[in-house]
């Protein structure tokens, strides 16, 4: 964290130097905007503004916003008024700010020597909302966004209709690979279903700034959806792509236009957002057996709240009010009308063990012999299912592992998509940018997601390694739960459920 406070007031110097005709047109020395810290004091006496403004300039992402009001400032002092003056100056401030500084038609005038300009009622909206607009832009991007739980994938420690925030310096914030995009819309217009809300005129490599903690096991992690990167505009992130050329070919899927919409990329900034618990961390390797999880060998705990299926035989159904009791949802119950499939609690589960209406409960669980393509690695070398998984080793940056035929379906998505590597394969070997390649090391940390509810979750067993530049932030806080069922007089609001902490 302090390596974060001190990065940014420092790179702001780069800033600062622009300025240095300007420090001399205002009787300062140049060379003081090369002393980081120092500089930026001296710009706060040359527009004259308080001394306790400076607190908000060691604040990490906060000074961001503060280093444009002392631009805006700064182009006053030579009696630029005019929005557009002021927003050159934000936007570029390595030319206009010399600018100003060497030519010497532009007047240095004091800040205590200006004469007032009186906006108008017009200008002052404007200036309302561009500084509302830049401020929540700056906190949603780099400090904390508010999400909401459009699915029962990690029921029940969330809930369909949670509506949480995320911790951006949690893991520490990603700089927007995207930066020019249309504010407070995450990857497409509003009444659109394909048209972007970003441009790519700008695209910025992966970088994160430091953080306050790293991930661990067991965090609730909010992350750009991997298979994401290619969707149709019909399906979105529902149905994976991939998955919908598995089961009806590529060219279906590119020309059936009436069926699929429009087949688009998105860069991983744009898209989808998930939630899901991290199971593993990278260097871990990780097994599922018999539904339980074991990470290094040893067996992991299934965090509380969490759901299996569970077959349920009740001939004369099942109850509101033991309904209401075990948390099962209509939508869930309307299913277990067709299918006597539940996902439960082991508590939930016993509970209906417990009633006289209920004849049998018994728990769901996949026999390891039953394969399920569907799954990653998509391979028959690995005929694995959601119940007995693995063992599978998750990748950290540095480590090399031997690649072979027998796994490289393991890895081939993380060499080629996630590290932009041109990856070949010829008869029995593979090659790495033009060249056989038995050994690969990982230029970054993976981790492997899954949901509470883990028979309905698509999840890492599902698609596989989250990379670290996915990664969006920390789920921390849940501050309103809604629940989808209900009306607003009948419970819509889960009260118990408000104002709790994310474990």
């Amino acid at each position: 964290m302090l390596g974060l406070i001190l990065f940014l007031p420092i790179s702001f110097t780069i800033i600062v130097i622009f300025t240095w005709p300007i420090f001399e047109k205002a009787g300062v020395p140049g060379w003081k905007t090369l002393v980081p810290f120092y500089n930026l004091y001296i710009w706060l006496k040359i527009i004259d503004k308080p001394m306790w403004w400076y607190i908000f300039l060691i604040i990490p992402f906060i000074n961001v916003f503060m280093v444009m009001l002392m631009i805006v400032e700064l182009v006053k002092c030579f009696n630029k008024y005019a929005l557009w003056e002021q927003g050159v100056g934000v936007i570029l401030p390595f030319i206009y700010l010399p600018y100003l500084g060497l030519s010497s038609n532009e007047k240095y005038i004091p800040a205590d020597k200006r004469k007032k300009i009186k906006k108008t009622w017009a200008r002052e909206w404007v200036d309302a909302i561009i500084f509302a607009v830049i401020a929540a832009t700056i906190i949603r991007t780099f400090l904390i966004e508010a999400y909401t739980i459009p699915t029962s994938s990690m029921e029940k420690s969330l809930l369909r209709g949670d509506f949480l925030f995320v911790s951006k310096i949690a893991y520490g914030p990603k700089v927007p690979n995207t930066p020019l995009s249309f504010p407070f819309v995450h990857h497409t217009m509003p009444l659109s279903k394909d048209r972007k809300s970003f441009l790519e005129w700008i695209k910025l490599p992966y970088y994160r700034f430091p953080g306050i903690s790293k991930i661990k096991n067991n965090d609730a992690v909010v992350f750009n959806y991997p298979e994401g990167d290619t969707v149709s505009t019909v399906y979105q992130s529902n149905i994976s792509y991939y998955r919908l050329v598995k089961e009806v070919g590529r060219s279906n899927v590119w020309k059936n236009k009436r069926k699929f919409g429009n087949i688009i990329y998105r860069p991983v900034d744009k898209r989808e957002n998930y939630i899901k618990r991290c199971i593993g961390i990278a260097g871990d390797t990780l097994q599922i057996i018999n539904q339980d999880v074991f990470i290094n060998g040893k067996k992991a705990k299934l965090p509380s709240g969490g759901q299996f299926k569970y077959r349920v035989f009740a001939p004369k159904g099942i109850g509101e009010r033991t309904r209401d009791d075990a948390g099962i949802s209509q939508e869930d119950y309307n299913i277990w009308k067709q299918t006597y499939e539940l996902p439960l609690t082991e508590e939930a589960a016993q509970l209906l063990h417990e009633r006289p209406s209920v004849k049998k409960v018994e728990k769901i669980i996949k026999d390891k012999e039953v394969w399920n393509s569907s799954l990653f690695p998509f391979d028959s070398l690995y005929q694995w299912n959601v119940d007995n998984f693995g063992p599978l080793y998750i990748p950290e940056r540095g480590v090399t592992v031997d690649i072979s035929l027998n796994n490289i379906s393991l890895y081939k998505r993380l060499i080629s998509v996630y590290e932009n590597n041109d990856l070949e394969i010829k008869g029995d070997k593979i090659y790495i940018n033009g060249e056989v390649a038995e050994t690969y090391t990982f230029q970054m940390n993976y981790y492997w997601l899954m949901g509470d509810n883990r028979h309905n979750s698509a999840d890492s067993r599902f698609w596989g390694f989250v990379p670290e530049d996915h990664v969006v932030g920390k789920a921390s806080f849940v501050w309103l739960s809604l629940d989808p069922e209900k009306s607003l007089f009948d419970g819509k609001i889960r009260w118990n459920k408000l104002f709790r902490i994310i474990k």
